[in-house]
């Protein structure tokens, strides 16, 4: 049998080497990637102010995949036909990238596939927004390394003596990944302070969040010290700490050159004048089309609005009270037994922070983090899944992964160095908050922590390292953990 995953970041690369370590050699096990380079994003932050390189954070994927025998396609997934047609079975169309042979297209049957494609920046949602217009971003190894080079510059003219408004944050109003622009933040605060020149820089945060330390995730309430205490006031007390300044709340409505125009909650409209501005953009599922057995068009049925797939979550429309712990996806597992969706290509069924708008109409609503850790289960239960649907028969996944039943841990970088660097490592248990179950807070206290410190640091560093070892398949790499 063949199974085919498209995408090779954290979920499609966990899924593919573990199912190629479950499975038999008969088995092919396909990735179809855009990109020929495999990117721990997670780092990039460190990339973004110069304190890694770009090939610290990245690796090739073919030599990697060659040694797993694992078949690998640079290229990108442009329509699923899960019924097949008159010339074969269900199917996948790729479009190449890689050079040479960018625009020639494959069929790829396949017997399982798996969406792991991750997300579309989608700058164009805010005009000006991205670094080919006027703001920079840190969400790819080549991104971060041309905002490095702009802080250069900026840290150059602030030894001039030139004071400068350094701006970080979200460029819309229904971003997501909170938590990058926080890690970004406070690295630039502190490598400013390494530089000697923090005292000319003016640092502002423009977040989606109604308050600090929301994350997309409703906030979270932490124990920490024999205290318990909202994430609101961990946050806001770091923010204090470091002398940054912060608006919550905010939709970007535009970015023009040294200038952004953004909207707040209460309803009013300003701008803020800016020398640099490292502003992330709301996600989008990828351009993927899908087509029955007779051609007609799957994709509303088989996508969300969103453009990311539809699983097993319950999609009914409900106000965000409403909504269950039990609605969010367990299997991950489509309306076709045979096909999957994890990471952030799957289409969350509701959003975790409390939806807003402002009294003009503008949604200012957090979507949903899906990255990093609980990505990674995803990947691996799913895979596991397949596994036995494959060698055991299984008529339905074997394993599930509800991100309201997952637990996760964070550790956000707030200043990188082995002497005095700190992060703040943060955990949550559920996800997705449970009030059934946890009726006052809706996650548990005992599993919800939040500490700041140096050991973050390292903890943050190790787990670079690791997770480093683990993608490229090195000795014994399935001991790592997700």
């Amino acid at each position: 049998m063949r199974v085919v995953i498209l995408g090779a970041g954290v979920s499609g690369h966990t899924a593919a080497l573990l199912l190629r370590r479950k499975l038999p050699a008969s088995h092919e096990v396909v990735v179809v990637s855009p990109n020929r380079l495999w990117n721990w994003i997670p780092s990039n932050i460190w990339v973004g102010v110069g304190a890694m390189r770009p090939e610290q954070v990245t690796f090739e994927l073919k030599p990697v995949y060659d040694r797993m025998r694992i078949r690998f396609l640079q290229a990108k997934g442009t329509e699923i036909h899960p019924e097949g047609d008159a010339e074969s079975g269900p199917f996948v169309l790729v479009e190449s990238t890689a050079e040479g042979n960018a625009g020639q297209t494959e069929r790829l049957t396949y017997d399982y596939l798996i969406n792991a494609t991750g997300p579309r920046l989608d700058f164009g949602a805010t005009p000006g927004l991205g670094p080919e217009n006027n703001s920079l971003s840190v969400c790819s190894y080549q991104h971060a390394a041309a905002t490095s080079r702009q802080l250069d510059a900026a840290i150059e003219r602030l030894k001039r003596g030139e004071r400068q408004t350094l701006l970080v944050g979200m460029g819309h109003g229904t971003c997501t990944c909170q938590g990058a622009a926080f890690e970004y933040l406070f690295n630039l605060d502190f490598a400013l302070r390494r530089q000697g020149v923090r005292h000319l820089a003016r640092l502002v945060f423009l977040t989606n969040e109604a308050g600090l330390g929301d994350f997309g995730v409703g906030g979270m309430f932490l124990k920490a010290g024999g205290y318990v205490i909202p994430s609101q006031t961990f946050a806001e007390s770091l923010f204090e700490e470091r002398g940054i300044e912060w608006i919550t709340g905010a939709h970007v409505h535009r970015v023009d050159p040294g200038r952004v125009e953004y909207e707040t909650l209460d309803g009013n409209r300003d701008e803020l004048a800016f020398d640099f501005a490292m502003l992330l953009p709301p996600f989008k599922g990828v351009l993927l089309k899908a087509f029955s057995h007779d051609g007609s068009d799957l994709t509303g049925e088989l996508f969300a609005p969103s453009g990311f797939m539809k699983v097993d979550a319950d999609y009914t429309a409900k106000n965000f009270d409403e909504w269950e712990a039990s609605d969010w996806p367990e299997t991950y597992q489509t309306r076709y037994p045979n096909i999957f969706a994890i990471g952030i290509a799957f289409a969350p069924p509701h959003a975790i922070s409390r939806p807003r708008k402002t009294p003009n109409g503008t949604p200012v609503a957090p979507a949903p983090p899906r990255t990093g850790m609980p990505s990674a289960i995803m990947g691996r239960t799913v895979a596991q899944s397949i596994a036995d649907m494959i060698l055991r028969g299984a008529e339905r996944p074997t394993h599930g992964a509800s991100m309201a039943k997952l637990g996760a841990a964070c550790v956000a970088s707030t200043g990188m160095s082995p002497i005095n660097g700190t992060a703040a490592s943060l955990t949550m248990f559920p996800i997705v908050p449970d009030h059934r179950t946890y009726p006052e807070t809706g996650r548990s206290l005992i599993y919800t922590t939040g500490e700041l410190g140096l050991a973050g640091h390292w903890i943050k560093h190790l787990l670079h390292v690791a997770f480093l070892y683990k993608a490229k398949a090195l000795p014994f790499w399935w001991m790592i953990p997700e």
